[in-house]
């Protein structure tokens, strides 16, 4: 949380929305651990980093929802035998779960 915290409090300084992603678990190999943060101000900056860049537009997209709805998700990804290469998926092979929410503080 300490790489994001300045970007956070410098938005919401600025009266921007801020949520926060935080990977919460994983299986196999991923390319962050459980904890890792991705921060989206409601103007589109980014601090943080969720997976190394492979799934970054998925969860920075649900992002900017969850700022607007207020309504947390609960996104996953993962690349199994019957999903294709085109769906959005983590190419190391493993599985990440990621709690998106609005910082409402």
């Amino acid at each position: 949380m300490h790489d994001v915290l300045p970007d956070i409090e410098n938005w919401r300084a600025q009266g921007e929305q801020v949520a926060i992603a935080t990977v919460i678990s994983m299986i196999g190999s991923a390319p962050r651990l459980p904890g890792a943060k991705l921060a989206v101000s409601e103007k589109g900056e980014i601090a943080g980093s969720v997976s190394g860049g492979c799934v970054e537009p998925a969860v920075i997209h649900a992002a900017h929802q969850v700022i607007k709805s207020g309504q947390p998700q609960l996104l996953e990804f993962g690349i199994s035998e019957a999903d294709n290469l085109e769906k959005i998926g983590l190419s190391c092979g493993g599985t990440i779960r990621v709690f998106v929410e609005r910082l409402d503080w």
